[in-house]
């Protein structure tokens, strides 16, 4: 305790000791919150920590989390969002600056209460000694629950704001309620209605209400004082603060919190009594090294210096005029918006996204950039290539930029498990999932020029979005538009950034709703977004342009049916924040396929002995089918046909670690001509569910579908011919130097095609059908070829068309088809409706009940994602062996390193083994996500619990359901055989 400063007369229970009054100590003299306050109100606490010993006055904290808030916002802030908050304020930039301190300063102006101030009997006994008297804890019963003071503080500061300086009730509330809503959930009406029935809990009746009264008063009077808002408080009177501003700075204040309630970066009393508030501040923020955000620069005004600087482009390659219109639609858009690129698969889209991505940044001031992909495979793959362009990115010498790969299973990634190593050798690479848990401050070593860091404090499950370049599942994006817990972090998350959609298509109308909801926000937000599509249908455009625009636009109905009747393809369609809709049709690249579409009869037999003729003379083709059980019957009529080597199965019931192996094995073989080494020469049949749709750089010469939605049919095509191979196709067998696709899946014989039951399970009859329809120039007659890319555009149109034309005899069952369909999607979007997050709200109206009657908290596992896709919630695994001596390990036919290593129970296994063990997840099929049959399973699982694997040493073990094959790969579940094979997969049996 320093010199000279007012001690209370003893020692507390505990061995601390506080001052309260008289004179500072010496690490306060100078400015500050403290020195402005004598008396009473230093008594009251804000921190404790019993088994430290230790406390904090809530004056410090208040003063700890304002200078962080000044740091975040002159530091860490992306420009975009300091322009947004300041553009809402009268004083520009410098009240947005002011506005962020006092509210970070007032946010725990609500432990100024008896109903907080009880919970710590030594503390509280301090205060009334100083005339605060209180209730005890038990005293104030059930009725203390009622007060959190997140909630106390948004009524204490609207109180004040109207009492003191002449506000109403909607003015104050606007500001007010940034306080309230600091540990994640805005509080409701019916919260501060309770409140308001019970004033004990704000202030204690009787001759202390008077003391109480005045200490909260002189807290506010002095944070108003202390951080410069005093003389701007008459003028924000009138401001109607948009929604968006209030999110952003809500936000703000929970990151400057947790900051501030760090112990190891903000030590408590009486340890830190001792030094100045500036020499606390800055010693934190030099241990916590938060990297700035990007500053983008303009990119080079030549599009292939740009694109040559930022990509690993193959010798000789050009710029494709997609990309080069894109960039140029970037840089003359009114405002940088919303940016939607259809074209053709393998046009490089993720190029002219990220270039796209580079000029919006560094016209709009955004701080980084999230890619949202549809799955975690593709996510993985997307990761490398984006550290690969961060790594060419013009930076000033010294920047650290975080990145982040963000989705469950992350930290088995390889390339973000060497970014965490590589960070971890200069930072204390702590996980910290919780607001509340301490984590070791950094050392103070100095990075790299252009330092990429996964950064320990952004590496938390709320705070993970926070990093300045994100990759992740569309899943990560959804979550935004879900009322959830801490909803404004994932909402500053991607404020701060250029989104990037990809595979828009690929999302059904449950989905759709989600994400509509969450461009309306990014719109308000100002947030550029790029959407990346090779088969959008028109009305799906149209709706993500007029979500974009949001419901205040004053753009016209008929301008957006213009977006929708255009039928250019490749196209461009950009959308500044409430403004016209652009559009521009660049010409497609000089590469073009033909492919010839036949039917084929749904035989096993019949698919062996077409392959067998077609691939006589070798070649290498891909069989697409719709459900894995397909996949895994057709793979076993083609093994016995063409033996074990020449057929390979892919598909999503592969553990993690095999379906890695899977993806590096098909680029390897089957990839573009120069990076594949391995392709087979002769005969090879690569039999695959829609795994091979999306974002695989693979090229077959002959394919093989069933039947599916057109423009997913569109994609799988896009493998077929993918790359020139030799002058002609000259280097193709000579049997397979046309492009082909043979459909198949379906009963082509009666009046109607009849899809198999796999299919319309998962696609529903009348998108088959519709598919079906639209192919039928291209099945019979002359059959037309498809040409690619032209007659990419029209046949999605024509099968997701409102009107759409009915094969002659196909009226009725279309008809059924349809309103089943129809029927589908209405349930869908009520489904959706009930957790998805409102629209906007006019300027003004406080961001009271923002949350109300939300799911929680949301994050990225299998209930998490069950929220905001419409599937049924699955069960994930992780598959273990158990060996002849009955003992737990790692499976056996994994890498060396890594197979067999043993998982003993009685104690945490090894880093390496838990980690392997890790990889090994896997995601139970359909038959285990009804109810009745997961909760049979998940008690079988249960089963296995092993205390050891359950502590923190553990946590790539922690919480998991293990799954023990023996010796066979072979178990039972919940009424079911199950058999794992690394060539087949997964393979599940009815008992």
């Amino acid at each position: 305790m320093c010199p000279g400063s007012g001690l209370l007369k003893g020692q507390l229970r505990g061995g601390f000791c506080l001052y309260v009054s008289g004179m500072a100590c010496d690490g306060e003299r100078g400015s500050g919150l403290g020195n402005r306050l004598r008396g009473p109100v230093r008594s009251v606490w804000a921190k404790h920590d019993r088994d430290a010993e230790g406390w904090l006055p809530l004056w410090r904290h208040m003063e700890d989390s304002a200078a962080v808030a000044g740091l975040l916002w002159d530091r860490w802030l992306p420009a975009n969002v300091r322009d947004l908050i300041s553009g809402a304020l009268p004083g520009g930039e410098r009240d947005g600056r002011r506005l962020a301190v006092w509210l970070a300063g007032m946010h725990d102006i609500g432990k100024a209460t008896p109903a907080f101030a009880c919970q710590v009997d030594q503390l509280a006994d301090v205060m009334r000694a100083q005339g605060l008297e209180m209730k005890t804890r038990r005293q104030f019963g059930p009725d203390r629950r009622l007060a959190p003071h997140g909630l106390t503080g948004q009524v204490l500061l609207a109180q004040w704001l109207e009492e003191q300086h002449g506000w109403s009730g909607r003015q104050s509330a606007q500001f007010a309620v940034v306080v309230g809503g600091h540990h994640g959930v805005m509080p409701d009406h019916g919260q501060l209605k309770s409140l308001d029935d019970r004033p004990h809990l704000l202030r204690t009746p009787g001759p202390s209400r008077a003391v109480w009264q005045r200490v909260q008063g002189e807290l506010m009077d002095a944070c108003a004082d202390e951080f410069g808002v005093r003389d701007r408080l008459a003028v924000w009177r009138a401001v109607k603060l948009p929604q968006p501003v209030q999110v952003l700075l809500s936000a703000l204040v929970i990151v400057a919190d947790w900051i501030a309630s760090n112990p190891d970066l903000f030590p408590y009393f009486p340890q830190a009594a001792h030094c100045t508030g500036a020499e606390r501040v800055a010693a934190a923020w030099q241990g916590l090294r938060l990297p700035e955000p990007w500053s983008a620069e303009e990119p080079p005004q030549d599009v292939g210096e740009l694109f040559g600087t930022r990509f690993d482009l193959p010798p000789g390659a050009v710029v494709r005029p997609v990309q080069a219109a894109a960039v140029r639609l970037a840089r003359t858009m009114s405002q940088p918006g919303l940016v939607v690129i259809e074209a053709p698969m393998g046009e490089g889209k993720t190029e002219a996204a990220l270039a796209v991505a580079e000029v919006l940044a560094a016209r709009s001031g955004a701080g980084g950039v999230f890619f949202a992909l549809p799955t975690m495979a593709t996510g993985n793959a997307m990761f490398p290539r984006l550290l690969d362009w961060l790594k060419r990115l013009p930076t000033e010498e010294g920047t650290r930029l975080s990145a982040l790969l963000a989705h469950s299973k992350a930290a088995l990634n390889d390339a973000y498990a060497d970014l965490m190593r590589k960070s971890a050798q200069r930072i204390a690479a702590v996980a910290v999932d919780e607001e509340d848990r301490p984590w070791r401050p950094a050392d103070d070593k100095r990075a790299a020029s252009a330092e990429l860091v996964a950064h320990a404090w952004l590496r938390g499950r709320k705070k993970a979005m926070l990093s300045s370049f994100v990759v992740g599942t569309v899943d990560q994006l959804l979550f935004a538009g879900l009322k959830s817990r801490h909803l404004a972090l994932r909402h500053l998350a991607v404020a701060g950034k250029v989104v990037v959609i990809d595979e828009a298509h690929a999302y059904d109308t449950y989905m759709s709703a989600y994400l509509d909801r969450v461009l309306s926000w990014l719109g308000a937000y100002r947030v550029p977004v790029v959407v990346l599509s090779a088969t959008l249908p028109a009305g799906r455009r149209r709706q993500l342009a007029e979500a974009y625009a949001g419901a205040e636009s004053t753009v016209s109905a008929e301008e957006f049916e213009a977006v929708a009747r255009t039928d250019g393809y490749p196209l461009l369609t950009a959308v500044p924040p409430g403004g016209t809709p652009v559009i521009e049709c660049p010409p497609a690249s000089a590469r073009e396929t033909s492919v010839r579409l036949e039917r084929l009869d749904d035989d096993f037999g019949v698919l062996a002995d077409r392959l067998a003729t077609e691939l006589e003379g070798g070649g290498c083709a891909l069989v697409v089918r719709n459900t894995v059980n397909r996949v895994l019957e057709t793979a076993k009529v083609l093994r016995e046909r063409f033996g074990d080597d020449a057929v390979t199965v892919a598909h999503s019931r592969f553990i993690d670690v095999d379906r890695a192996a899977k993806d590096a094995d098909l680029l390897a073989r089957f990839g573009p001509p120069g990076k594949s080494q391995e392709r087979p020469r002769g005969p090879h049949v690569v039999v695959a569910s829609q795994v091979a749709e999306q974002s695989l750089d693979v090229d077959f010469d002959l394919l093989v579908t069933d039947l599916c939605p057109v423009d997913l049919l569109l994609q799988r095509m896009g493998r077929l011919h993918r790359h020139q191979r030799g002058h002609n196709q000259g280097d193709r067998p000579h049997r397979l130097r046309t492009a082909r696709c043979l459909v198949t899946g379906v009963d082509w014989t009666g009046p109607v095609p009849v899809p198999v039951r796999g299919s319309v399970s998962v696609y529903g009859a009348y998108g088959l059908l519709r598919s079906a329809a639209v192919l039928l120039e291209h099945l019979d007659g002359p059959r037309r070829p498809v040409r690619l890319p032209q007659d990419i555009s029209p046949l999605v149109q024509n099968a997701y068309a409102e009107e759409a034309a009915v094969p002659p005899g196909w009226a009725e069952g279309m008809d059924t088809a349809r309103q089943r369909h129809e029927e589908h999607r209405k349930d869908q979007a009520e489904r959706a409706g009930t957790f998805r997050l409102d629209a906007v709200g006019r300027p003004g109206r406080p961001l009271i009940g923002w949350v109300a009657a939300g799911v929680g908290d949301a994050d990225d596992t299998r209930a998490g994602r069950a929220q905001v896709r419409d599937s049924k919630e699955s069960l994930e695994v992780v598959v273990v062996q158990r060996r002849a001596d009955g003992v737990l390990a790692t499976v056996d036919w994994i890498a060396p390193d890594k197979a067999g290593l043993e998982l003993p129970q009685d104690r945490p296994p090894a880093p390496g083994a838990a980690r392997a063990a890790a990889a090994c997840g896997l995601r139970l099929p359909v038959q285990f996500s009804y109810a009745e049959v997961m909760d049979r399973a998940i008690a079988e699982l249960e089963e296995l619990y092993v205390p050891a694997w359950q502590v923190k040493d553990s946590y790539w073990l922690a919480g998991q359901l293990i799954l023990v094959l023996d010796g066979d790969c072979q178990t039972r579940l919940a009424g079911f055989s199950l058999r794992y094979s690394p060539c087949d997969g997964l393979e599940v049996t009815r008992d």
